[in-house]
């Protein structure tokens, strides 16, 4: 048997006092997560981690990013490419270039 909660009207269809009674948790002064306050090595490395900018995972010994020069027509083709196989475009790049290099290294 599973549990269920108990619902109540939409709250569009409820009066006044039924609407200030089920959004009364909402009334408290300050809304965060319950529990106790960050210590200040916490307030510390959550202020690093909101000046960070989101990055995107490292693979091997992470990412840089590179400038080349690409004819118009293969670029086309290339992002066509990424967009069948739902890849981005520097994936793409990526595991070419690695085939690329393991045909030299093989031959």
């Amino acid at each position: 048997m599973s549990k269920s909660t108990p619902r109540h009207k939409p709250y569009d269809q409820m009066t006044t006092a039924e609407l200030a009674e089920a959004t009364k948790q909402y009334d408290r002064e300050e809304l965060g997560l319950p529990g106790r306050p960050l210590t200040a090595r916490d307030r510390t490395l959550h202020r690093q981690a909101r000046a960070r900018k989101p990055d995107r995972p490292k693979n091997g010994q992470g990412a840089a990013a590179v400038t080349v020069s690409i004819e118009r027509a293969l670029l086309k083709q290339a992002d066509a490419l990424a967009k069948r196989r739902k890849m981005g475009r520097s994936q793409l790049f990526s595991e070419g270039l690695q085939a690329v290099l393991a045909r030299a290294q093989a031959g």
